[in-house]
């Protein structure tokens, strides 16, 4: 009999249902099936969301639990609880994090690309350079065009550390065109310690920085990040150093 419920569920794909039957106290029919279809469909839930976060290839995973809002300043019209909500998501809109370097940008993009894992979105998280990287390798390959469908296909696409290294041409304009591609179709979490007026020292030309900053831009978010390194604090802090005054 465990034998042929093993087989039923492997072809129903529902698992191992027996463990899971075995958690439920069972007090009628109705109720029982009930109980257990719920553990069926948690579970479910439950991988789906680790396939989400393997796929989005986070460094590190991070939560927000503990993070430090206090270096942001918020543009007008726009609050904490509103980019908590993940709406900018559903309306395609930008949020780009300018600013000081240590200040909890990437935590902050990395947070909310976690909690978007954790309802269902699709999300991939490069670091700039890299992403610039895989798409010359596979532009020099031939195998381009199906990586930037597959840029297409995510809900969030988030693009850590745009500006530390310089792009040469050619990737420079790979990189415009997944821009491009993402503008009103999906959403984009930049981070970068450059201010706008300095994206033509990484991109190398100021006709294709205008174009990129323009897309970016419009219907976006920019959050301004300030004040002293978030590590440097807590670096003090451990060991035992007076920590600097909040900005």
């Amino acid at each position: 009999m465990a034998s042929e419920l093993a087989t039923l569920c492997k072809e129903l794909k529902l698992g191992d249902l027996e463990k899971l039957a075995a958690q439920v106290t069972f007090e009628d029919e109705t109720q029982y099936l009930t109980d257990v279809l719920k553990l069926v469909a948690k579970r479910r839930d439950s991988q789906r969301v680790q396939r989400l976060l393997r796929q989005a290839k986070f460094p590190i995973i991070k939560t927000f639990d503990g993070y430090k809002f206090h270096p942001i300043t918020w543009p007008n019209g726009f609050a904490k609880e509103q980019l908590m909500s993940l709406d900018f998501i559903e309306n395609k809109q930008n949020v780009l994090c300018l600013g000081a370097v240590g200040t909890g940008k990437t935590y902050l993009a990395t947070a909310l690309g976690v909690k978007a894992c954790s309802l269902g979105k699709k999300v991939r998280f490069y670091r700039g350079s890299d992403l610039c990287a895989e798409l010359l390798e596979k532009h020099r390959s031939g195998n381009l065009t199906r990586t930037l469908k597959q840029l297409q296909k995510l809900d969030l696409l988030i693009l850590d550390e745009l500006g530390f290294i310089p792009f040469d041409k050619t990737s420079s304009q790979l990189l415009f065109n997944v821009i491009s591609n993402s503008y009103e179709q999906q959403a984009v979490i930049i981070t970068s310690n450059l201010q706008f007026g300095r994206w033509n020292e990484v991109f190398g030309d100021d006709r294709l920085t205008a174009a990129l900053i323009d897309r970016l831009v419009h219907q976006a978010h920019i959050l301004a990040f300030s004040g002293p390194s978030l590590r440097y604090e807590e670096a003090m802090l451990a060991k035992g150093g007076d920590q600097p005054d909040e900005e």
